[in-house]
Formats: structure tokens, sequence, C-alpha cells
């Protein structure tokens, strides 16, 4: 499966940012899917993940309740609203996709996007 992410860009803090997956090559609805993030010198971080069909969703505590993931079978896209924004959440955001919802939670994940640049000043 090929994953396309955007939405990235420059926002103050306490801003709203959305991104956006687009997946193609495989059916969607048989991926788990999540996001990811990195900063330079430092190991990716899972930051959120859902199951196939959305019912089971994990947040990383730093963006739980600021953060959603959600994604739309139909339209082949996963989702990720970013509210009220902080300095730290300033990262390299990688969405990824995987048959096994249990392996994006470990980080054993099979497909990887090409990362889009959220940067949060203060």
């Amino acid at each position: 499966v090929q994953l396309q992410a955007s939405g990235g860009g420059l926002v103050q803090a306490g801003a709203s940012l959305s991104l956006s997956c687009a997946a193609s090559g495989r059916t969607f609805s048989d991926y788990a899917m999540g996001w990811f993030r990195q900063v330079p010198g430092k190991e990716r971080e899972l930051i959120t993940a859902v199951s196939r069909d959305g019912n089971r969703i994990y947040y990383t505590p730093p963006v739980k309740g600021r953060f959603t993931i959600s994604r739309d079978n139909a339209k082949n896209t996963l989702y990720l609203q970013m509210n009220s924004l902080k300095p730290e959440d300033t990262a390299v955001y990688y969405c990824v996709a995987d048959a096994i919802y249990a392996r994006i939670l470990t980080a054993q994940v099979n497909y990887w996007g090409q990362g889009t640049q959220v940067t949060v000043s203060s």
C-alpha cells in the first residue's frame, strides 16, 4: 500500500492543524493505520493508531485529548486532527499502515508514508 501524507505546516502554539493520508494500491479497510512522529536525533514515536474497523484507537498520553485520529474507508483516507498544538509537537509526521493493529503499537510497521513537517512556534 502506498501512503501520501499532507497538511503539515507552520502554526503558532494553541492553533489547530489537520493532516491527511491518502492510501492507494491495496484495500484500505484491510489495514490498521496510525501516525508516528520524529524529531531530529530521536526515534520515531507512535502517537496514535486506529484498527481496521475503527473500533480500537490508541493515543500516546502527550496527545490524548488534543489529537483525534479518524479514517474514511470509503475515501481511502486517514486523518489526524491536532488541536491546542504545542512547540513540543514540532516533528515530521508519518502515516503508517499494517494489516495487524498490534504491529503498529509495537512499531513493527510494514508501510510508511513519506512524512510531512509540522512546526509549532511559541
